[in-house]
C-alpha cells in the first residue's frame, strides 16, 4: 500500500506557527526591555524631589517674630535654605524682611543665622537624602556659643531628619528658636515674654515613607516583568493550540488521501 508523503521543499503548517509565534514573543520582549530600560534611564538620571522652600504663609509669620525678638535683643535672625547639589539658595530671610539676609548687612552688625543644605539623592545612588543643618554668627560670637545653639535645635526636634522631611517648614521653625537659644548660649539677653501669644507651634509633621519616592523606577520594572511573564504564558499556550490544531488537520487529511487510495476507493 502506498502511503502519502509530503511535497519536498513546502514547510509545514506547524513551523510557520512557531516561526510567527517566536517573533510575536520576541516583538514583546524587545518592547518590555526599552520600557524598563527607559524607566531605569528616567528615574536614575532624577536628582531626587525638589527641595521645597517655605511657603509665603510661613516666611509671612516668622518675619515679624524675628522683628520682635530683634528689636528687644539688639540683634539681627535669618535664614537660608540651600539646594545642597545644585549649590542654590532657594530660601533667604530674616528681621529685615523675606529675601533680605543678616551676613554681610550693614544694618547688621551682629547676627545669627541657621543654615540648611539639603539634598535629596537619587534612586541610583547607594546614599539616603540628607540635610547639613549649622548656625552661623557674626565674628564677635564664640565658637562654644555657636555650637550651643546648633544643638539646642536637634533638642528642640529640629533634626536632620526634620529638615529632609519638611524643609521650609523646620528652618522657619529654627528660625523662630534662635532668640531662645541665643539667650541660653549668652548671646543674648532673653526677650521679654509676648503680651499675647501669637498660637501653639505647630507639632512636628509625621515623617513620611520614602519607599515610593525612591524606588518607583523599581516597582514599574517588576510589574512589566511580571506582566512579560504572563504574557509569554498566553502566547505560549495560543501557540501550542494552534499548533495541534494544525497537525490534527494534517493527520485528517492524511488519513483521507489514504484512505482514497485503498482498493476499496478505487
Amino acid at each position: 500500500m502506498a502511503t502519502a508523503k509530503k511535497p519536498a521543499g513546502r514547510p509545514t503548517a506547524g513551523g510557520s506557527a512557531t516561526k510567527s509565534g517566536s517573533w510575536i514573543i520576541w516583538a514583546v520582549v524587545a518592547g518590555l526591555f526599552l520600557c524598563c530600560v527607559g524607566i531605569g534611564v528616567v528615574n536614575g538620571n532624577d536628582g531626587g524631589d525638589d527641595v521645597l522652600p517655605p511657603t509665603a504663609q510661613e516666611r509671612g509669620d516668622t518675619v515679624p517674630i524675628l522683628q520682635r525678638s530683634s528689636d528687644s535683643q539688639g540683634i539681627c535672625y535669618g535664614w537660608v535654605l540651600r539646594d545642597y547639589y545644585r549649590y542654590t539658595d532657594l530660601s533667604v530671610g530674616s528681621n529685615l524682611g523675606d529675601g533680605v539676609a543678616v551676613e554681610e548687612n550693614a544694618a547688621c552688625p551682629r547676627w545669627v543665622q541657621v543654615v540648611a543644605r539639603v539634598a535629596y539623592t537619587s534612586e541610583s545612588s547607594e546614599s539616603n537624602d540628607f540635610a547639613r543643618v549649622t548656625v552661623e554668627t557674626s565674628d564677635d560670637v564664640p565658637a562654644l556659643a555657636r555650637l550651643r545653639m546648633q544643638n539646642g535645635l536637634e533638642r528642640l526636634g529640629l533634626t536632620e531628619d526634620a529638615f529632609v522631611d519638611e524643609p521650609g517648614w523646620a528652618v522657619t521653625r529654627a528660625a523662630v528658636s534662635l532668640p531662645l537659644l541665643a539667650a541660653e548660649a549668652g548671646v543674648v539677653e532673653p526677650a521679654p515674654t509676648p503680651a499675647a501669644a501669637t498660637g501653639e507651634p505647630s507639632p512636628l509633621p509625621e515623617t513620611r515613607s520614602d519607599l515610593w519616592r525612591d524606588r518607583w523606577g523599581y516597582f514599574l520594572a517588576a510589574f512589566g516583568l511580571l506582566l512579560f511573564t504572563a504574557l509569554l504564558f498566553a502566547v505560549g499556550f495560543w501557540q501550542r493550540g494552534r499548533q495541534h490544531r494544525k497537525e490534527a488537520e494534517g493527520q485528517g487529511t492524511a488519513r483521507v488521501r489514504a484512505a482514497g487510495r485503498t482498493p476499496e476507493g478505487r
